[in-house]
């Protein structure tokens, strides 16, 4: 467990050395969205085949995500990532990021989802967006995510003990 910690920790503090190519904002968005990768628990019937990320709207994550595909793997898996422009889009994947400008429409989104094992990650949660993970800005002035432990339950999803630790309380 505390080899699992001091990674999470070691991948936090890269933020600070990480290459300049996109904003660091989107550079810790892509390293928290690794994470969620490898510190989620999703059941047997969505731990087969590709690890799809969606991405839904227009976010520069999309590029961060598809140069992190390239080098990393979900555990065995390979990962793919997708951009869509429209909730009716999704078919399939473990994590659906949903960007800012699908915020006021968070309600599409849940619906679409209903309860599959689907990791919603909204950017900059907006009022009534209640995705399992929302991106936030703490006290600090820092991103940070929340974990939303009760749309996790409902998408049959487990958070780590680690992931929770480093989590905001939602």
């Amino acid at each position: 467990m505390k080899k699992i910690a001091l990674q999470l920790a070691l991948i936090l503090a890269v933020v600070t050395v990480y290459g300049q190519s996109q904003p660091p904002k989107v550079q810790t968005y892509g390293l928290f969205m690794y994470s969620f990768t490898r510190f989620v628990q999703w059941p047997p019937e969505a731990s087969e085949g590709d690890f799809e990320i969606a991405v839904l709207g227009e976010s520069p994550i999309y590029t961060e995500l598809k140069t992190m595909a390239e080098r990393k793997k979900a555990g065995s898996r390979t990962i793919k990532v997708t951009k869509i422009n429209s909730v009716a889009e999704f078919k399939k994947g473990q994590i659906l990021y949903v960007s800012q400008d699908f915020s006021a429409k968070y309600a599409d989104v849940a619906a679409k989802i209903g309860d599959s094992p689907v990791l919603i990650v909204t950017e900059q949660a907006a009022p009534g967006s209640k995705g399992c993970v929302n991106f936030v800005t703490n006290k600090e002035g820092r991103l940070a995510f929340e974990l939303n432990q009760a749309a996790m339950a409902q998408h049959k999803l487990k958070a780590s003990a680690e992931l929770t630790r480093l989590a905001i309380a939602n």
